[in-house]
């Protein structure tokens, strides 16, 4: 088989990604050894964060590096054994946090995650989506009265974004969720971004849109990417095939194809968990919340009510671990004491891809024609998977792109 553009990786990065190139008059073939959807794109916490304008930073204060050292927290856990391991990519995203660092990365960010809405809307039309989409944001819960003052005195340097909030003291967070509990003193309601009820079947309908324009949809091993008499070639459940270019979306896989070419790109994987709950008592969850301090979101969603944990640092392919579900469901039935029963079977393990410098790596692999790289979304690979899609097509294709790839180019690791 032969084909001109060959997309690798399934998941709502790699499927917007075929979107895009196809839109673009690509004849395009899209591979995975699942099925879409089912990675890292079907676990998330269903934001299409809008509001997400500053990067997740490493904490820089002495007391926080304490109390996370102490590996007691329900939003950040650590295996010991890990550690090591990991040390070298932790002391790179440390040095990136500092604050002169991590404001050239929001700035680098941000063209991304203005557009990340506007693109989604675009999809979800096409694809006839929109029963999978809320426009009523998120709230950001406090159950601290200091650090919920602290958040709104921190509102004031976010002012020339332009974002859209609304700050809700204990009883407008009460009228609004009525079954939260009494530990909650406020909130934040960003009213941005969008969620999904449903975030693998989001990727599963952009995927079907995409066969139905006429693309397809291969099983297929991204590992047997070679090059073969000038092109790239891959192995599929049809046999090989061979394609003029290929981008290679593979999130937290990704590092398994880039290191067998010679490059050096610090991918680090944050691991993360969800579970599925009933309610009880009659009590509903009006919309998405976030405990800051727990680190985990509630999302009412098609399957139940997800709760999302934060981040476990641990070999990607460690057994999973419920110290830090269990510590952020203690935490979640004292928020909303309406959560009910357990309805999955076991938690859901799924692997952020990030970079330390907390970008993600959009454009071509320069020492190698014809191959380009779409992955290390980190904690938002839902919020920019159609945008970053479209970035990468109008590079491949040679467009102008809609901004400035150069901050997310792989040569900047060189």
């Amino acid at each position: 088989m032969h084909c001109q553009t060959l997309v690798l990786g399934a998941g709502i990065v790699g499927v917007s990604t075929a979107l895009h190139l196809q839109a673009r008059g690509r004849q395009v073939i899209l591979i995975d050894r699942n099925a879409p959807g089912s990675g890292t794109s079907h676990g998330n916490a269903g934001l299409i964060e809008r509001s997400s304008v500053i990067p997740y930073a490493f904490p820089r204060q002495w007391g926080a590096l304490l109390r996370y050292g102490l590996n007691r927290q329900p939003d950040v856990r650590y295996n010991l054994l890990h550690l090591p391991k990991a040390a070298s990519w932790l002391m790179r995203y440390w040095h990136q946090s500092a604050p002169a660092r991590l404001a050239g990365a929001a700035a680098d960010m941000l063209p991304l995650v203005q557009r990340s809405v506007v693109e989604h809307d675009a999809l979800v039309h096409a694809a006839g989506l929109e029963g999978l989409i809320q426009a009523k944001g998120w709230i950001e819960v406090y159950r601290d009265p200091w650090l919920f003052e602290q958040a709104k005195a921190e509102l004031k340097g976010l002012a020339r974004y332009g974002l859209q909030y609304e700050i809700l003291e204990r009883g407008q967070l009460q009228a609004r969720e009525h079954a939260l509990g009494s530990t909650a003193v406020g909130g934040i309601h960003w009213l941005d971004p969008k969620t999904v009820t449903n975030p693998g079947a989001l990727t599963r309908g952009y995927a079907a849109l995409f066969t139905q324009r006429g693309g397809q949809f291969l099983h297929g091993d991204a590992r047997s990417l070679r090059q073969v008499a000038g092109h790239w070639q891959v192995d599929s459940q049809r046999g090989p095939i061979t394609a003029h270019e290929v981008v290679a979306c593979l999130g937290p896989q990704s590092r398994a194809l880039y290191q067998q070419l010679g490059y050096r790109i610090p991918l680090g994987i944050k691991r993360g968990y969800h579970m599925h709950y009933g309610t009880r008592d009659g009590g509903k969850l009006l919309h998405s919340i976030c405990d800051t301090q727990g680190g985990y979101v509630l999302a009412p969603m098609a399957q139940g009510v997800r709760l999302t944990t934060g981040i476990e640092f641990a070999a990607s392919d460690a057994p999973g671990n419920e110290i830090q579900l269990q510590r952020c469901e203690a935490l979640a039935r004292k928020l909303f004491p309406a959560l009910g029963e357990r309805l999955d079977d076991k938690p859901w393990l799924g692997r952020r891809p990030c970079l330390p410098d907390m970008r993600p790596v959009i454009g071509p692999a320069h020492r190698h024609p014809g191959l380009w790289f779409n992955f290390g979304h980190a904690h938002h690979g839902l919020t920019l998977g159609p945008v970053s899609g479209r970035l990468v097509a109008e590079l491949v294709t040679g467009e102008p792109p809609f901004t400035d790839p150069a901050p997310y180019s792989a040569a900047r690791f060189d």
